[in-house]
């Protein structure tokens, strides 16, 4: 658009001086207005003004000035700036509607913006000092409150420790002094962010934050931001806690669960790398003790025969617990090998019922083994099944004083396929509520009427439980006092 006479002294004004028509679109911008925002003329000229200096939640105020520049022929106004670099600045502005310009297109308004910031800052500083100091400087942690050009109006005495300055040297400086220099730049956008959508959060969610202090040093911090409107004045104010101390913790717990991460690895690679040289001297004491209870080397007498029993049970309960605390090992360091094969669950019931059923019958108990009538076919590793299986009935006639075990075997139809259930169930004394929760816990027992029992090592049941979840199923129990206990294994398939 050509320039009238009149409209030419603009570029010799040192003032930021736009002309605007009554769109918003720039027809006139002084160097003042280039000096001040950081556009020039050739970029500014031809825009609406509200996509370059006005923030987006500001479009419609700056409509209403325009309107009333053109009704009133004069107006003032206070307003957030936005410059090229994206830093934001407090303005005043006086608008006039330019009589005879602007052509066809209607008149022109004429803009006179002045950075006010510094008063700006001064003033709310003065107005939360009044309102707020003795507030913020009963607080525990530092607090420091920014405006949306980025300056401390107001920093605590504990926020001014913190970071190590004097009472009163962070007043009106940029909030990014207090951060190292390779967050500054992010931080000026995720400021601008915060104040378009202002909110109570912690500040970096999931991130390490770091402050500066006046020394240079950095240490480690958690900011929770809070929004703050204070005469129209939109401001944050951040608490900041020092976390150094947690931190040096955590990196101790840390450094603590690695070393006791290896040493488990450690202890479980010896574990499950020592079974032979573990059994084989067990084997070897219980065989000769077998041999001189046999009496093939000789005649022993009563005592002699008592002492050796002594010796072989004790042999032979040290081997069990050495054996479960293999399986454990082996377990937890995954070297389980599960061989898959089709297995006769009816079959394996029966060895099973042959090879404990004379315990039963020892402690006058009865067994029962129930049984479908046609075979039942599982594809699973026999050997973790036949161990579970044993280890349940084991405990069932262990800790059964009078009455009987039930073994029994089911299949049932689920909506996730067919199931297999392999049921243990014993008249014994029960288990109370608060010893079930933890029954299948590692070396975790029952004690109610077990007493006089050989409780064994304690890993039983949380081997059977580790071992029917590898075989893709789950083991439970049911069980009060004085109602016997009920162990379910379910399997998949069958």
């Amino acid at each position: 658009m050509p320039e009238s006479e009149d409209l030419r002294w603009l570029h010799e004004c040192p003032d930021a001086l736009m002309a605007i028509d009554h769109a918003g679109r720039v027809v006139h911008w002084s160097a003042g207005a280039r000096s001040l925002f950081g556009y020039g003329a050739e970029e500014a000229c031809g825009r609406m003004l509200d996509t370059l200096i006005v923030l987006a939640d500001r479009s419609a105020e700056q409509r209403a000035f325009i309107e009333q520049t053109l009704r009133d022929t004069t107006a003032t106004f206070e307003a957030l700036r936005r410059r090229k670099d994206g830093t934001l600045i407090y303005v005043d502005i006086t608008g006039r509607r330019l009589a005879g310009e602007g052509g066809e297109s209607g008149p022109l308004v004429l803009f006179s913006e002045k950075d006010v910031t510094s008063l700006k800052v001064q003033r709310d500083s003065r107005a939360l000092e009044a309102r707020f100091r003795e507030l913020i400087d009963s607080t525990p942690d530092g607090i420091v409150i920014v405006n949306p050009t980025g300056h401390i109006l107001i920093a605590n005495a504990q926020a001014e420790s913190l970071f190590g300055y004097a009472p009163g040297e962070l007043h009106a400086c940029p909030v990014e002094r207090l951060l190292p220099e390779r967050f500054r730049a992010p931080h000026k956008g995720h400021r601008s962010n915060y104040f378009a959508q202002p909110r109570t959060r912690a500040m970096g969610a999931g991130l390490e934050l770091f402050g500066l202090r006046k020394d240079g040093t950095e240490f480690p911090v958690e900011i929770s931001l809070s929004p703050l409107r204070i005469n129209e004045t939109q401001m944050v104010m951040s608490a900041i806690r020092d976390v150094s101390e947690r931190k040096r913790f955590e990196r101790a717990l840390q450094e603590k669960n690695l070393e006791l991460e290896k040493a488990n690895r450690a202890k479980d690679h010896f574990l499950a790398s020592m079974s032979h040289e573990l059994r084989t001297p067990l084997n070897a004491v219980i065989g000769f003790t077998g041999t001189l209870l046999m009496r093939l080397p000789g005649e022993l007498n009563d005592e002699q025969a008592r002492q050796l029993e002594i010796v072989r049970s004790n042999a032979r309960h040290l081997l069990a617990l050495i054996n479960d605390l293999l399986n454990l090992a082996k377990i937890e360091a995954g070297k389980i090998e599960l061989r898959q094969e089709p297995v006769d669950c009816g079959e394996l019931l029966r060895e099973i019922a042959a090879s404990l059923q004379p315990q039963a019958q020892a402690k006058g108990l009865g067994f029962e083994l129930q049984l479908p009538g046609q075979p039942v076919m599982l594809d699973t590793d026999r050997r973790a099944l036949s161990q579970i299986l044993l280890n349940l009935t084991g405990n069932a006639i262990k800790f059964t004083r009078s009455g009987r075990v039930t073994v029994s075997l089911a299949g049932h139809a689920r909506d996730d396929g067919r199931t297999l259930e392999f049921v243990v169930q014993d008249t014994g004394p029960g288990i109370a509520k608060e010893e079930l929760a933890m029954l299948f816990e590692a070396f975790v027992q029952g004690k109610a009427g077990r007493r006089g029992v050989d409780e064994g090592s304690g890993l039983g049941l949380y081997l059977s439980r580790k071992l029917a979840e590898l075989l893709g199923g789950e083991l439970n129990c049911r069980s009060a006092p004085g109602e016997g206990s009920t162990f379910v294994l379910v399997l998949p398939g069958g």
